[in-house]
């Protein structure tokens, strides 16, 4: 049985406009609970918060996350801003992984440019302008 694993991330509330945002970038299906739905705080300022959100996309990823409670502000939150995700693919991803880094790398900033690295891959690093890091890998020609 394979074992799917899906990054998580936590936002000190700004999750749903990060997820609206990744959508934005990769499609898919935005699916969102705030703590009201789901009577899941007593505290009035997390009402609108995002208790969990889901992003499903045609390209098979599947992203997480949720707002942190104010009872929990201030404690290590977990994946969240300063967390990296990867994506990689080959020579034939290539357009479509140019146009995710593209997406990305607005109001956000680069750290490695994408480009060819010495290893022969397409290679970048950046960080989103929710704090996300991201590195992109794109095999180059010849790759299996």
């Amino acid at each position: 049985m394979a074992v799917r694993l899906n990054p998580y991330l936590n936002f000190q509330d700004s999750a749903r406009e990060a997820m609206e945002f990744y959508q934005s970038v990769f499609g898919g299906e935005l699916e969102t609970s705030t703590f009201a739905e789901f009577q899941m705080s007593e505290n009035p300022a997390d009402a609108d918060k995002i208790m969990h959100s889901m992003l499903t996309t045609d390209i098979g990823l599947v992203l997480m996350a949720s707002d942190i409670p104010a009872a929990m502000q201030g404690s290590d939150p977990g994946a969240g801003p300063g967390a990296t995700i990867s994506l990689s693919g080959g020579p034939e991803d290539d357009d479509a992984l140019r146009g995710y880094w593209a997406q990305l790398v607005e109001g956000g900033a680069v750290t490695e440019p994408l480009a060819v690295a010495p290893w022969g891959d397409a290679f970048g690093m950046c960080t989103d302008r929710f704090g996300v890091g991201w590195m992109v890998n794109i095999a180059g020609p010849g790759a299996s």
